[in-house]
C-alpha cells in the first residue's frame, strides 16, 4: 500500500510538532497546502502532535525524577501519549 502525499504531509506536520522543529513545520505545511490538505486537517495533525509531545514529556519527567531518586511532581500522570 502506498501512502498518498496528503497523508505523508499530515504525518510530517505532527512529527514536526513532536520534534519542536519550526523549519520542518513551515516546510511541511507548505507542502501539505500544495497537496490539497485543508486547514482543519492540518489543525488536527498539529493537535495530535501536541498530545504526543505532551504525553512523552510527562513520561520523561517521571522517568528522570525516578532516576534522580526524586518524587515526581504533583499532577504527573502515569498515562502515555495523551
Amino acid at each position: 500500500m502506498k501512502i498518498d502525499d496528503k497523508t505523508k504531509e499530515l504525518i510530517a506536520i505532527g512529527a514536526s510538532i513532536v520534534a519542536n522543529c519550526q523549519p520542518c513545520l513551515q516546510y511541511h505545511v507548505a507542502r501539505a497546502q500544495r497537496a490539497g490538505v485543508d486547514t482543519q486537517e492540518m489543525a488536527d495533525a498539529i493537535e495530535i502532535g501536541r498530545l504526543v509531545r505532551k504525553g512523552a514529556g510527562i513520561k520523561m519527567d517521571t522517568f528522570a525524577a525516578n532516576l534522580a531518586g526524586a518524587v515526581p511532581a504533583a499532577g504527573v500522570a502515569q498515562s502515555c501519549c495523551g
